[in-house]
């Protein structure tokens, strides 16, 4: 889930799966899927905007399980209106299992580092990190699933690391130890995380279909998310809960994860991955874009350069041959 972001991204276990390649859909029905294909980046980078809004305000593992606890309740109504609520008891014991990892990686901790990163990094610096995403999962899969990369995607992995080193260093590419701090570290903990994800999703979710997939990682992510939230709750204050923190989990919640996760599945079942995957790559420039506009972030020469880098790294990594 996210998204593609990640949340930017949790579409990536969908993605991961074979997906065929069928012929669009009638030219009357087109418009409005890439609508809503382009409305997905937009959501995606603006989980990162609220994110950095509630993370000034809650704890990492309370900020992350009522996340959850709304995006549970929009999975749940999904997976209503597609499958079925019967469907949540046709698993197996190894698809539960599977799904108790994908809670435990891309809901558990992936949200505590997502949400530690975005209270001491800007928005759309952090949305540039998060682009490596795919490059990371790429390689983990080279050196422990075999996977081959095609020198094009090595060009890619190169560029995007490049643009990345970029953006950590501020234009400085001697200064990357003495740059790394506390947001950095936690971001590339939150990228690491999400590989594992997208790979164990890819092994052991075999014949679930991505929704059913989702909300079963997102019920276990809450329950793990929630107990450790325990821990915050005499620091956390009803004053804490401002209007724009209400208003940014809720967004998190249910757009950046339910909504964008359902149209996103709509784009590869319809488009196949080939067209899909290129709007993953408009993620990290809505982030950097909403955190200038709405949060007034900075746009520094470095973030530029080193954005462009990443970007055009990431869609030589995501291109399908």
């Amino acid at each position: 889930m996210t998204t593609a972001s990640p949340s930017a991204s949790l579409a990536s276990t969908a993605a991961a799966a074979p997906v065929s390649h069928p012929p669009a859909p009638a030219s009357r029905k087109l418009w409005s899927l890439y609508l809503r294909l382009t409305c997905v980046p937009v959501l995606w980078g603006g989980t990162f905007i609220a994110g950095r809004v509630i993370s000034a305000h809650l704890p990492p593992a309370t900020a992350g399980f009522i996340r959850f606890v709304f995006a549970t309740l929009a999975l749940l109504v999904t997976l209503h209106f597609t499958e079925g609520l019967r469907a949540l008891t046709q698993v197996t014991r190894r698809q539960l299992l599977g799904t108790m990892a994908l809670g435990a990686t891309g809901i558990f901790a992936y949200n505590l580092l997502f949400f530690t990163a975005l209270s001491v990094l800007p928005a759309g610096r952090t949305s540039l990190i998060i682009a490596l995403n795919p490059v990371v999962t790429l390689l983990i899969a080279a050196a422990l699933l075999g996977d081959r990369l095609s020198a094009t995607r090595w060009l890619g992995v190169a560029l995007a690391l490049l643009g990345v080193w970029v953006v950590v260093t501020r234009g400085d590419l001697s200064q990357l130890v003495q740059s790394l701090g506390k947001g950095e570290l936690a971001m590339f903990g939150a990228v690491c995380a999400w590989a594992v994800y997208t790979l164990v999703g890819r092994k052991l979710l075999q014949g679930l279909s991505p929704v059913l997939a989702t909300l079963w990682a997102a019920i276990w992510g809450t329950l793990f998310l929630g107990l450790l939230a325990l821990r915050d709750m005499p620091h956390v204050h009803a004053d804490s809960f401002t209007p724009e923190v209400w208003a940014g989990l809720a967004f998190l919640g249910v757009l950046g994860t339910a909504v964008a996760f359902v149209w996103y599945y709509e784009g590869l079942r319809q488009l196949g991955a080939a067209r899909t995957v290129v709007f993953n790559n408009l993620v990290p420039v809505f982030g950097v874009l909403l955190g200038w506009l709405i949060l007034g972030e900075p746009l520094s020469a470095s973030l530029l350069a080193g954005g462009a880098l990443a970007i055009f790294g990431v869609f030589l990594v995501n291109r399908v041959k």
